[in-house]
């Protein structure tokens, strides 16, 4: 009897959607493979009644998957690769990528109001520093209140009149078949996404030749350059979800160009960097850009928070 590869996935809407996509991938690239969700709930998912930044940030959604593996429960987990720490737990690899989906935010308004056009005063909902000060360094005159909870959830709360406006991945309400409910696509050049917005990444254990042989029909190597080069910005900031620090890269014919900033999380200062380099030359890059938001004040921000 064959032993199924075991995949660990948080429980939510789109936690699953992204493990059963990985699975029925996995079907493709090798017909016949037995393979089973193992189905966790994280600290991040339990603890909803405060930010994120307050209770440990984004780590918390993916400590426990991390320890299935290394107790030998799980062989392999998915994950938002926003969510992933820049330093990985010891034992863990992320060897394989799936290609980008949109990476960008979306404003979710009740009344179809495009951001310009959002009542000054109204209340715009998000979980996020960094979307909090990009939205305060655009629309000053809006109120800002927390929002956790998955998707379902969150724009449950919008229908019932808790907040004018909401802002979320675009990624995820794609995902999910609500991409309707996007009002506006909140992109640069004034408003850049979190580091691997977009992106779900496969984890499994070093020494497990066995699944990584498996997963790595299905690494699409132009979004592991911009993913490297936008981690390495968040690795040289010891960046954290109490960092207001947002990234991105787009890769175009070998060349990676790359923007960042860090805001303060009322939006009154931003220090923004960019740069461009080849695509082996990703993760310099990302160091190159970090070391010029600290050179212009970054750091000051940071220690401030």
């Amino acid at each position: 009897m064959k032993t199924p590869l075991r995949i660990a996935t948080r429980k939510s809407a789109l936690a699953l959607w992204q493990a059963n996509h990985v699975r029925a991938l996995l079907l493709d690239a090798h017909p016949g493979i037995e393979i089973e969700l193992v189905k966790i709930v994280t600290q991040g998912d339990r603890i909803l009644d405060r930010p994120l930044a307050e209770i440990g940030g984004k780590g918390l959604f993916l400590k426990e998957l991390e320890r299935a593996m290394l107790d030998g429960e799980a062989d392999l987990a998915v994950h938002s690769m926003k969510d992933v720490p820049a330093s990985m737990e010891e034992g863990l690899v992320l060897d394989a990528v799936l290609p980008r989906a949109n990476p960008y935010d979306a404003l979710v308004s009740r009344k179809g109001q495009l951001l310009a056009d959002i009542p000054p005063g109204s209340r715009i909902g998000t979980s996020s520093l960094r979307r909090k000060s990009q939205l305060l360094a655009l629309r000053p005159d809006l109120e800002v209140a927390d929002l956790r909870g998955n998707v379902d959830t969150r724009l449950r709360k919008l229908d019932e009149g808790q907040y004018d406006a909401i802002i979320l991945a675009c990624a995820g309400l794609e995902r999910l078949g609500l991409g309707e409910r996007i009002t506006e696509t909140l992109q640069p050049p004034d408003w850049l996404p979190a580091s691997t917005q977009g992106i779900i990444g496969l984890q499994c254990r070093q020494d497990d030749a066995h699944t990584r042989s498996l997963i790595e029909p299905l690494a699409d190597s132009d979004t592991m350059v911009v993913a490297s080069a936008e981690r390495s910005v968040a690795r040289v900031l010891e960046a954290t979800c109490q960092v207001p620090l947002a990234v991105h890269a787009v890769l175009d014919s070998g060349t990676v160009r790359l923007r960042s900033v860090v805001s303060t999380p009322d939006g009154k200062e931003s220090i923004w960097a960019a740069g461009e380099g080849s695509s082996p030359d990703a993760v310099a890059l990302g160091e190159r850009v970090a070391a010029d938001l600290l050179k212009n004040g970054a750091g000051k921000i940071m220690a401030d928070l």
